[in-house]
């Protein structure tokens, strides 16, 4: 760096010559980097999703998705879902997050104009035998850097971009978020059903394993069928502790999820089934969906940071420029401060040349490109693993739907079998293994049922966040 002042003196011209030359000659090593594509890196987006469900309809007015848990008609859900929306510790470390980037914004602003400060001294000084003197001091220094070049425009373009990140990144939370209260909901839900099952079938079974008691009392049964069904009935049981414990730590997730300590929703969730919503979901086009997810707008946000940044650390390369002032008063006692003849003022100007680094401002700005070029393809990523989540959702609601369906009809007909099959070994019309193999497909069935059910259910979530989950790039997150 080279750093020129030029002050009125006999040696000003000569200055002046120094100073034309220096310029010419950062100038002549400055040569200009090629501009850096500001368009968004082509991805592949289908014209339509591949894998649509028979209840999402493509492009017939898509369904607002804002507030899309209410969609499942639970109180609960809802309650939980707004309680973690204000309390949860991710939201709130978003938020300050946001605050940080929206001061740095400011921060950066500032750069562009004056800067003022001013300044006060009283000084006692006494030197061998001479009497102690007093001296008064006070003034303002004023300082501003013009941006010829734009590199604190730069700067300021970054910050602005980074507050846009931060404030999507807070829309991207807060999706993630509710979704996951949700399902966390949704498998308690299916945890408390399967847990319903496992407990009635157990009450069936110690009923069976009384008629097989009595049976073999009158010898009209062996002691096999008794030692069968009490081992069929110890199957069952054994399975109650483990869907305890499962149902015992979704509540304490979801505890954690709102904001309180594990254990504080173990009096407030009491047994109800497992939220469905409406089956008339309609899909927006795959180009208008990724618009609507913060994740995508974050990554689009990062390449105009990045964008910006390049710009700054080349503008670096060139001379910059720096006009200050001073105006302040000094007199021996604090009265005179006031006269005129105690003021003093001063202007100054100069340049900041880099004139030799041994590359390294060059190798900044190639370093910057090179974090450009790490964004670019992060936002395809992001896009790519977008489109993968909505077909994924789609796919996965589609096959859990039909499956459902089978279960249902298995359920019933297993349910019906189990009660003829008891009331025929009562009547001592068929041996024991018919009743053991009717009562083990109906725990099976009925089971598979509520788990297909709580999939189904969480497949929508993920369905309605793959979506964006409500969010839209025209809604400005505003901080409390």
């Amino acid at each position: 760096m080279c750093r020129c002042l030029c002050v009125f003196s006999k040696n000003c011209a000569r200055t002046s010559r120094w100073l034309a030359l220096t310029g010419i000659l950062a100038l002549a090593g400055c040569a200009s980097v090629p501009t850096p594509d500001a368009s968004l890196p082509a991805t592949p987006i289908p014209a339509n999703w591949s894998a649509p469900s028979t209840a999402a309809q493509l492009g017939k007015s898509p369904t607002a998705l804002a507030s899309w848990w209410r969609r499942f008609n639970d109180s609960q859900l809802s309650y939980l879902v707004a309680k973690a929306l204000q309390v949860n510790t991710d939201v709130r470390t978003a938020r300050a997050v946001l605050q940080q980037a929206r001061a740095l914004r400011e921060v950066a602003a500032a750069g562009l104009g004056l800067s003022v400060s001013g300044s006060a001294s009283a000084q006692r000084s006494k030197s061998g035998r001479n009497d102690a003197s007093n001296s008064f001091a006070a003034g303002f220094d004023a300082s501003w850097e013009p941006d010829v070049f734009g590199g604190k425009r730069s700067a300021l373009d970054a910050a602005e971009a980074d507050a846009r990140v931060a404030e999507t990144n807070l829309a991207n939370v807060r999706v993630s978020l509710a979704a996951e209260v949700a399902v966390t909901y949704i498998d308690l839900r299916g945890l408390q059903a399967r847990l319903a099952i496992a407990r009635n079938n157990l009450a069936a079974q110690l009923e069976t394993l009384q008629i097989a008691r009595w049976r073999a009392q009158a010898g009209l049964a062996s002691s096999l069928d008794v030692e069968q069904a009490l081992a069929a009935s110890e199957q069952t049981r054994a399975q109650i502790p483990a869907l305890e414990v499962s149902l015992a730590q979704a509540l304490s997730s979801l505890s954690v999820l709102i904001g309180q300590a594990p254990g504080a929703l173990q009096n407030l969730l009491a047994t109800r089934p497992v939220p469905l919503p409406r089956n008339n979901l309609a899909l927006d086009f795959p180009a208008a969906t990724l618009r609507q997810r913060p994740d995508v707008r974050v990554a689009e946000q990062r390449i105009s940071a990045a964008l910006a940044r390049v710009a700054q650390t080349d503008a670096a390369r060139y001379p910059s420029f720096q006009i200050s002032g001073s105006l302040g008063v000094r007199a021996l006692t604090l009265s005179a401060l006031g006269g005129g003849a105690a003021a003093a003022n001063s202007l100054l100007a100069g340049i900041s040349v880099p004139l030799f680094d041994a590359g390294a401002a060059r190798a900044r700005v190639r370093a910057q490109e090179a974090v450009l070029e790490q964004e670019r393809i992060n936002y395809q990523a992001v896009v790519l693993a977008a489109l993968k989540d909505v077909e994924d959702a789609l796919v996965a609601l589609q096959g859990d739907r039909e499956r459902l369906a089978r279960l249902e009809g298995a359920a019933a007909a297993a349910a019906n079998a189990e009660l003829i099959a008891r009331q025929r070994y009562a009547s001592g019309l068929i041996d024991f293994r018919a009743v053991l193999d009717t009562q083990r497909t109906l725990l099976a069935t009925q089971d598979g049922v509520e788990s297909t059910r709580a999939g189904l259910s969480a497949d929508h979530v993920r369905l309605y966040k793959a979506l964006g989950g409500g969010w839209s790039a025209s809604t400005s997150t505003r901080l409390p």
